[in-house]
């Protein structure tokens, strides 16, 4: 049985992921940690890392950026493989994660949803045809009105997999607004919109002449993050230090 911490346990992501958890045979959640107070757990919950001293196999986080330093530090501490799923991660603490990475397990992903990661693949595959052709490449996300970073995470990934099938040619605008000129050939525009209860959806558009090719990836459940975050826990369990990513756990 894998024993999993579940970081972030009190909000909407770390309850999902603790229903899906209990209908799984070979992991269960040992300890949660959440600052925020909620009746009911079925296992204990701390407010900090640091008062958590139940041995895990495995740590899952969905917690805050804010949080993620003092993750890092207590994953190596306890040698426990992490399953990093916050986004809105500062340059320097991504930097922090791939030094963590060097001493255990990380597994890190802007979107732990198996259609994302597929999405991934095959917009690679449309830029070197589409943006080569001379499309213009625009990412368009939609969440929630409580999501507190933007872009999100999964639109910049979306953004990079394009960049890195294009020998990095390409550089990002997130605002059209202040600058009145022509759109440039070697630019990916990305917008955002926060409104509602959207889970997630993100069009990602190339716009040539006379024709459009849009891929499009709708989320209608906070569920399928929640089970793509539980497998990628089970993967991860018992790994070797190294940074790890969801197409590893797809292809495992």
């Amino acid at each position: 049985m894998i024993k999993m911490i579940m970081h972030g346990c009190n909000g909407a992501m770390g309850q999902v992921i603790t229903q899906i958890a209990a209908e799984e045979k070979n992991i269960a959640i040992v300890a949660g940690i959440d600052p925020r107070e909620r009746e009911n757990s079925s296992y204990p919950v701390f407010k900090s890392l640091n008062d958590c001293n139940i041995p895990a196999d495995v740590i899952v986080d969905f917690a805050s950026a804010k949080a993620v330093d003092g993750l890092l530090d207590y994953s190596v501490g306890r040698k426990i493989p992490v399953v990093l799923c916050t986004t809105g991660l500062s340059e320097e603490q991504i930097k922090r994660v791939e030094e963590t990475a060097s001493q255990v397990a990380v597994l890190r992903s802007a979107n732990m949803s198996l259609g994302v990661n597929l999405l991934m693949k095959l917009i690679k595959d449309a830029a070197q045809v589409l943006a080569v052709a001379g499309f213009d490449i625009e990412i368009l996300e939609k969440h929630h009105n409580k999501k507190l970073d933007a872009p999100s995470g999964t639109a910049l990934a979306l953004a990079d997999s394009i960049n890195e099938a294009m020998d990095q040619e390409y550089h990002y605008v997130y605002d059209r607004s202040q600058v009145r000129k022509a759109r440039d050939k070697k630019e990916i525009g990305i917008q955002a919109v926060r409104g509602g209860t959207i889970v997630g959806e993100h069009d990602v558009i190339f716009a040539g002449k006379d024709e459009v090719v849009t891929f499009n990836h709708t989320a209608y459940s906070k569920a399928i993050f929640a089970q793509g975050a539980v497998s990628a826990a089970k993967f991860l369990a018992g790994k070797g230090p190294g940074l790890y990513t969801m197409k590893d756990v797809i292809e495992s």
